[in-house]
């Protein structure tokens, strides 16, 4: 699995302007309706179950990199987005370290799979310190885009 398979690239963006762990999962929600990947009239059940998944512990995993995910009954495929905080939010990681990268993953109930391969490929990807840096400093999603396409398909050929 590649992350273009499931990243929205019209829901990237690196300048998120959320100031809190609910702000910027809002706004990344948003980015989603917005891009047509997720039906308006389920947007405050999809952050509620992201809040729930939340709740039972954070999905910052430390070195500024969050991946707040949960599954919900309407959504018919695993679909992603990508935000970049250029002042870092409090996301209760691991490392105590605030978060800079935010990869938004929402699968539909029955996907265990594919929804484990993207926390796979997303955690692959931003292991390289190069990756989280250039991310960290893009200015503008074209170029966040060209980041993760050469990575991803770096990945592809090892």
């Amino acid at each position: 699995m590649k992350i273009s398979d499931f990243l929205c690239e019209k829901a990237t963006t690196a300048n998120l302007t959320g100031k809190s762990k609910e702000e910027v999962i809002q706004e990344m929600v948003d980015l989603l309706v917005k891009a047509g990947e997720i039906d308006k009239k389920f947007k405050k059940k999809i952050f509620e179950a992201l809040m729930a998944r939340e709740a039972l512990g954070s999905t910052a995993i430390g070195q500024g990199i969050a991946i707040p995910h949960a599954k919900y009954e309407s959504v018919k495929k695993l679909v992603g987005c990508l935000g970049v905080s250029k002042d870092g939010i409090n996301f209760d990681s691991l490392d105590g370290e605030p978060a800079y990268i935010f990869f938004l993953l929402v699968a539909p109930v029955d996907s265990a799979g594919p929804h484990l391969k993207a926390l796979a490929r997303i955690s692959r990807l931003l292991k390289d310190k190069f990756i989280r840096e250039s991310l960290k400093n893009a200015t503008d999603e074209t170029f966040i885009l060209k980041i993760v396409h050469q990575e991803d398909d770096r990945l592809s050929k090892l």
